[in-house]
């Protein structure tokens, strides 16, 4: 699970030394002096964080997604492309605006909202004092590295993009810490889309109620587990015949919004104050927190400090009042937006989309007046030189920093994982060329661009009108990538007629035929049936409801891999070199009727979605029999 670092340092053994210690109550003077103090800090001091953008190679660097504010640019080939990369793009997009959020004190000061800032700055620094974060100012001791600080403004928005409340936070810049020293284990586990989208899913089959509370400072409620000290924020009063500032540092009695342990530290402090009161959860789902009665049950789905209530109407309310008694909480009532995804609630069930985030993407990338497209992309030919799709050749040129090739890929990937899996297999497929594009690739992203701009409403219905059965459909496509010799993996896997999760990923091994290929995205596939039952099973189990242990249907479009699969490996001049692996994890989960591997006919596999371009009759019949809808039709 992660309980500890990947590569955890020895801690280093420190002396102890006696402090000089002064009064922890009579530390902060008052806040408009450091509010004022603040400011004057941060015009006299230039930050701390220095970025390098030098390269080798000046072809390969591309602007960054906020370049404008920030002048930094990105390395094609040494960018990591992963979700990570795709949530941060994310995340920038959002909280992009004609009027940026200011960087410093000083910035607030000279703004025509600085009585918001003000008030937010205010509630800040009481927040700090209530939960008593600072302890006493002490001497710097040798070998003691304090930890500076940094002020972050942000402006929270609602689903509809209207400005709901000022924030400010004063954080540790927690980059100086040292493994060991200040910190060993960092692991904090949230809350996956997939798992959110299932109790989506379970809360409109049981029609249950779902709120969402928000946990004020919530990272303030932890306990440190080392000595962490943090450079004196200006407006403290400093003890009587004091020596210079720099040579004093005050210590952390709590964590702290920037320090690497601050998560962990807050997942630890929720978690034990849950299993006080009756709540369990699963290594299989950590964030998942459940408590049963004899009237009913609750569920308490964690990320970070957002908490998703579901469960019965007497149980919500006694958890909502259980966690307003130790922590402060903001109630938001019925969950309509959350992780960056819009609920919408219908008679006939919810709808999950991102339509605003959609029309942020296309506004950022000038695409929001263009004319809409019926597929996400254009077919593809048998002909390897013609391949629209193809790596760059000696003849062409890279696409000039200019362009946001990467800042595009992020960005649709985020759709791709979250709301959109229409979109999958076309941002999978030109992900694959961000090291070099051309402008054969840009005008594939742009033509994603178009298809969303019809599209922008599109998201998944959970319906009440059907039956809430897990299945899962499989599908390889055969030399997918005909320059590399490489083949495509697709899956999808729906509750209720509806998906929750989906793949589609180039294969890492060469595959010598499309049923060798078939064999190795079925076993990916069984990995993650495997996977779904266990969450399914241990969620419905520990509710109270009613538990499926009928197998898994899992579909498969080549008979003679579904042959394989149930009655055995067959060794064969066609299958011999084939690892076994292969096979013997999927027959292993079909004689003990986990799955059930069944033959269904390619023009009714979904998970071509996956796998290959469609024509547009094809792609529009799967797109609506994995559950995506429009708005507007609802």
């Amino acid at each position: 699970m992660g309980s500890k670092d990947k590569n955890p340092r020895k801690r280093k053994e420190t002396e102890k030394v006696n402090m000089i210690e002064s009064d922890p109550e009579k530390t902060l003077d008052n806040n408009k002096s450091m509010i004022e103090n603040c400011a004057l800090e941060e015009a006299q001091n230039d930050d701390n964080e220095i970025i390098n953008n030098e390269a080798d190679n000046k072809n390969d660097l591309e602007i960054s997604i906020n370049y404008v504010n920030t002048g930094n640019l990105w390395s094609r080939k040494g960018m990591n492309i992963d979700e990570i990369f795709s949530f941060s793009i994310a995340c920038e997009i959002i909280n992009e605006n004609d009027d940026p959020e200011p960087k410093t004190v000083n910035e607030c000061q000279n703004r025509h909202d600085w009585k918001n800032w003000k008030d937010a700055i205010n509630t800040e620094l009481n927040s700090l004092k209530n939960r008593k974060v600072f302890g006493p100012i002490v001497d710097i001791l040798e070998g003691v590295k304090p930890v500076g600080y940094k002020w972050v403004f942000v402006r929270k928005r609602n689903e509809k993009n209207e400005i709901v409340r000022y924030k400010a936070r004063l954080v540790a810049q927690g980059f100086s810490q040292r493994p060991g020293i200040d910190y060993e284990v960092t692991y904090s586990p949230v809350m996956d889309a997939i798992t959110f989208r299932y109790l989506i899913g379970l809360s409109v089959f049981n029609k249950l109620d779902m709120y969402l509370m928000d946990v004020v400072t919530a990272y303030l409620y932890g306990s440190l587990d080392s000595n962490i000290y943090m450079k004196i924020p200006e407006g403290f009063k400093m003890p009587e015949n004091s020596k210079p500032r720099e040579t004093y540092a005050i210590k952390l009695q709590r964590s702290l919004y920037g320090l690497k342990q601050s998560g962990r530290m807050w997942y630890n402090r929720l978690s034990e104050y849950l299993f006080k009161e009756g709540y369990v959860n699963n290594p299989i789902c950590p964030c998942v927190f459940i408590r049963k009665t004899i009237s009913g049950f609750v569920i308490i789905a964690v990320y970070v400090d957002d908490l998703n209530i579901i469960g019965t109407n007497k149980e919500i309310k006694e958890a909502r009042d259980y966690l307003k008694k130790e922590f402060e909480m903001k109630d938001l009532g019925k969950t309509k937006f959350c992780l960056g995804l819009q609920i919408e609630y219908t008679k006939n069930g919810i709808l999950v989309h991102q339509s605003n985030y959609t029309e942020r993407v296309l506004k950022r990338f000038n695409m929001d007046k263009a004319n809409p497209l019926s597929t996400p992309m254009m077919g593809r030919t048998l002909n390897v030189e013609k391949d629209p799709f193809r790596p760059k050749e000696e003849n062409e040129t890279d696409l000039g920093s200019e362009v946001p090739y990467l800042s595009a890929i992020g960005a649709l990937m985020y759709l791709a994982n979250c709301t959109r899996p229409d979109i999958a297999f076309a941002v999978n497929l030109l992900a694959r060329f961000s090291s070099c594009p051309t402008k054969r690739h840009w005008k594939g992203i742009k033509h994603i661009f178009r298809y969303l701009r019809g599209t922008s409403d599109f998201g998944l219905f959970y319906s009440n009108n059907t039956k809430p059965v897990l299945l899962g459909y499989a599908d390889a496509g055969y030399l997918s990538d005909p320059h590399n010799a490489k083949s495509q993996t697709g899956y999808v896997f729906t509750y209720g007629d509806t998906a929750i999760s989906w793949r589609s990923q180039k294969q890492t091994l060469v595959a010598t035929s499309s049923n060798h290929a078939e064999v190795i995205a079925l076993h990916e596939a069984s990995k993650e049936c495997r996977w779904l039952r266990s969450v399914t099973q241990h969620i419905q189990g520990t509710s109270g409801l009613p538990t499926d242990k009928n197998p898994t249907i899992l579909y498969e479009d080549n008979a003679a891999c579904v042959t394989q699969m149930k009655e055995g490996y067959v060794k064969s001049d066609r299958t011999k070199h084939i690892p076994p692996k292969f096979f013997s994890f999927t027959q292993e989960l079909e004689r003990n009727k986990e799955v059930d591997i069944q033959y269904i006919r390619s023009s009714e596999n979904v998970a071509d979605l996956f796998t290959k371009a469609l024509s547009t009759s094809v792609f529009k019949k799967h797109v609506r029999s994995i559950g995506m809808r429009h708005l507007r039709d609802l």
